[in-house]
């Protein structure tokens, strides 16, 4: 229930409803647009950026908490640490469970490559299963895949990379077919029509939704089918570094068992890093919509290893997180939300945004309201805007909520908030991480023999995601990547011997910059403790105590 101090605003909200029913705020100009963003969105705030000092991409801005774990050492000393023999070889290793670690599985046994995946935490353990609104793909009459590319540039601000979003956009009702042919059950009309819907930032409707749960039903079949094609995998591992051999390949990773403190390599002849994004670094403060997996360490590793960046001074902060109760702060309210009809108001009941602007001006829009005008609804955690649900029920009738969006009413009135009745808070919540590891349409990076797949990827997106193009993104890269990496394995007869020399000159540049050795990456997992609790009992700590004496780490 919400407390006695919001009634006032309430009322106010619903003393306004009827009169907002069919009334549209105007679309903004490209250059209100731009301006609105330079001087909200948080990518604009310079003093929360700073140059990288080391490696590849030295010069180019990211976010302190990037560069913090970008400046850092490994846990492993590359000149006392040895190597031990591999406990597994295999053609193609795939580090992360999420969407597109398991379609790059599923592909790459397909052409018939040994494939081995390993993922910190559970297969499915990733923001793929916390995907709520949709995956787009231009396959009905109305549209195209040209049509989609022109509103992905523009949504990006026409910074992609067009060769990785013509991909995108042609893949996608190849994609839709495949998705149906695992058992994905999309959203139908009764003569089996699949329903499409708008998204932020789209010229058509083109978003697949199942109800408000796409990611789980997406990440639903695509576990099932890998584990019915008895695809090997590790659970409850982390890879803590690359492994390269003398000419640069990639040829493997370090990995530690994070129950045991086992520490391990796999040699491969190709590696595909799917780890995700990176919203439990907290960029600015910010609460996150993320998993807690989401940690960026797929950056981290590729970087050290000497892949390129791109746009990772990006971050996307959805416009709609929960702002209110503080139990659930910083959790998605799915765009598909407004896509249904519901208006986001300030605390007097007034529209200021136009709701399916892009994501950026949206999220731009809402803090302007809260700190520049100060007619946001104050909460112990900042404050935040209204998202007008009940218009949805007044315009399609009694239960379209509970049809439509049954995991956003269960997500409210397990809270006391009823969101067919009352409106809910809303402010952005750190959500996407647009740039990340620089590819071509296949994953590959400039370092030879690794892949990336999916949201550690950049370039696809450019500056802005739009709506339900990460499903897509997951899917057609890791798919891509999956049988790329399979059919290089075959043209490669020997796996070089792995070693860490690529360690050691960028250690070097650590130590020459000053940097304090006991900063060290990747993350792996957020630590919310108290300060005084950090750093003990940890698995990392584990590993260090367990492998000291074998390994002289």
């Amino acid at each position: 229930m919400y407390p006695q101090e919001f009634y006032e605003s309430l009322k106010r909200v619903e003393a306004t409803r009827k009169a907002r029913l069919n009334q549209v705020f105007p679309r903004l100009s490209m250059e209100e647009r731009s301006a609105l963003l330079e001087k909200f969105h948080p990518d604009y705030k310079k003093e929360t950026m700073r140059e990288i000092s080391v490696g590849i991409s030295k010069g180019e801005k990211t976010p302190h908490e990037f560069a913090d774990l970008l400046e850092a050492y490994s846990y492993l000393d590359p000149k006392r640490f040895v190597i031990p023999a591999p406990k597994y070889e295999v053609d193609v290793l795939i580090i992360g469970g999420g969407g597109a670690g398991v379609a790059a599985a599923l592909t790459a046994s397909e052409v018939g490559a040994d494939v081995l995946l390993v993922t910190k935490l559970r297969i499915g353990d990733a923001n793929t299963t916390m995907a709520q609104g949709g995956i787009q793909a231009a396959d009905k009459e109305n549209d195209s895949p040209a049509i989609h590319y022109l509103d992905i540039m523009g949504g990006g601000g026409f910074k992609n990379i067009p060769e990785l979003v013509r991909a995108l956009v042609n893949d996608g009702p190849e994609v839709i077919r495949w998705l149906e042919e695992l058992g994905v059950i999309f959203d139908k009309a009764e003569d089996g029509t699949m329903l499409s819907i708008h998204g932020g930032g789209t010229s058509r409707k083109r978003m697949h939704p199942c109800r408000d749960y796409t990611g789980a039903e997406i990440m639903r079949c695509l576990k099932d089918e890998f584990l019915d094609r008895k695809i090997k995998y590790i659970e409850y591992t982390a890879s803590i570094e690359l492994l390269k051999d003398n000419v640069g390949n990639c040829v493997g990773a370090v990995l530690v068992n994070m129950e045991t403190g086992e520490v391990f390599t796999i040699k491969s002849k190709t590696t595909i890093l799917a780890t995700g994004g990176a919203g439990r670094l907290h960029i600015q403060g910010f609460p996150t919509s993320n998993h807690y997996g989401a940690t960026g360490d797929g950056v981290v590793l590729a970087y050290r290893a000497g892949a390129k960046l791109i746009y990772l001074d990006t971050i996307q902060y959805h416009p709609t997180g929960v702002a209110f109760p503080e139990q659930i702060l910083g959790q998605l309210i799915t765009e598909k939300v407004r896509g249904l009809g519901a208006q986001l108001v300030n605390a007097y009941g007034e529209q200021f945004i136009y709701e399916l602007e892009t994501r950026d001006v949206v999220a731009s829009a809402i803090i302007r309201e809260v700190q520049e005008r100060q007619k946001g609804v104050v909460t112990s955690t900042g404050g935040g805007v209204w998202l007008d649900t009940p218009l949805i029920e007044m315009k399609f009738g009694k239960g379209t909520i509970q049809k439509q969006l049954p995991a956003m009413y269960r997500q409210f009135i397990k809270f006391g908030i009823d969101m067919t009745q009352e409106p809910v808070l809303t402010y952005p919540t750190q959500h996407y991480q647009n740039g990340g590891i620089l590819c071509n349409e296949f994953g590959e990076t400039n370092v030879p023999n690794l892949y990336v797949a999916g949201e550690v990827s950049g370039g696809v997106h450019g500056r802005n995601r739009l709506m339900g193009n990460s499903l897509l993104d997951v899917l057609v890269f890791g798919r891509r990547a999956g049988r790329h990496a399979a059919e290089k394995s075959k043209e490669i007869s020997k796996i070089g011997e792995p070693t860490l020399l690529h360690l050691i000159d960028y250690h070097s540049e650590l130590k020459k910059l000053g940097i304090p050795e006991s900063r060290r990456s990747p993350m792996i997992l957020p630590d919310y403790r108290p300060q005084e609790f950090r750093g003990k009992f940890h698995f990392l700590s584990k590993l260090t105590e367990f492998n000291a004496e074998r390994n002289n780490i």
